[in-house]
């Protein structure tokens, strides 16, 4: 079996599905998680490392990692596929330069399994108007300077540049996400993905917090190592040793 084949059979998927497919099938079963960050390591932006990852090690990941998978996946099925560098827009202001990356697949697309909570299928990249998709509303609008601002029912979410990167190229904002006390990766444990319901969520805060399509939440809290672990394996099929916990950075 090829690594493209393992790989489709990780997210139950055929090498005949369409891109819309594949996203969402991605969404389902490999999780959005910042574990490595808490666990101590190493996070590679190799396309083949990223890959085993989700494949071998049964693990997700955050934006790089999933997002720089899934375009190997893509790649391997015969997609053309680009790598957009972001800026997450907040009250704050943009972040950093290589904040967040997107991809743009067979010229029109834009796909993203690595943002958490988003779209759950590919959005057009050239449409102006609003787009509707189970999670939401969606809308892309031009910038005066060229670039994309996408909007989630009517919030701002990142800002998007049109020119293809490669992934060596986002090694700084990795490693920025993975080690400044500024990144709210470093601050919290998280680990979420799709369900047919709404999203299913592990915190740090040893709470599991079930979310429905309509938003309503209902929580759990998790006492003790076992019952996390537990969780982690039960949810998210991801077998840990250890319960991961947020490290102090300077």
């Amino acid at each position: 079996m090829t690594m493209i084949d393992a790989y489709l059979e990780r997210i139950g998927a055929g090498r005949e599905s369409t891109l819309a497919e594949l996203q969402h099938r991605h969404l389902l079963t490999v999780p959005f998680e910042n574990l490595s960050i808490h666990l101590g390591e190493e996070i590679e932006l190799e396309a083949d490392s990223l890959v085993r990852k989700v494949v071998e090690r049964r693990r997700g990941g955050f934006c790089y990692e999933l997002n720089g998978a899934f375009a190997t996946l893509l790649m391997g099925l015969g997609h053309h596929v680009e790598l957009l560098q972001a800026r997450v827009l907040t009250d704050g202001g943009v972040g950093i330069p290589y904040d967040h990356m997107a991809l743009r697949v067979d010229g029109e697309f834009l796909a993203d399994v690595g943002y958490g909570a988003f779209s759950h299928y590919p959005l057009r990249i050239g449409d102006r108007r609003d787009q509707a998709d189970p999670a939401g509303t969606f809308r892309i609008t031009e910038t005066g300077e060229g670039d994309l601002d996408v909007f989630f029912n009517g919030e701002p979410e990142y800002r998007l540049e049109l020119r293809p990167r490669m992934l060596p190229d986002f090694r700084a904002g990795c490693w920025w996400h993975r080690t400044s006390p500024r990144s709210h990766f470093t601050r919290q444990v998280i680990c979420s993905r799709l369900t047919g319901q709404g999203r299913i969520s592990l915190s740090g805060s040893r709470t599991l917090t079930t979310t429905a399509l309509d938003g309503a939440k209902t929580t759990e809290p998790l006492d003790g190592d076992d019952a996390m672990l537990a969780a982690f394996r039960k949810h998210f099929s991801i077998e840990l040793t250890e319960v991961p916990s947020v490290r102090a950075v300077e």
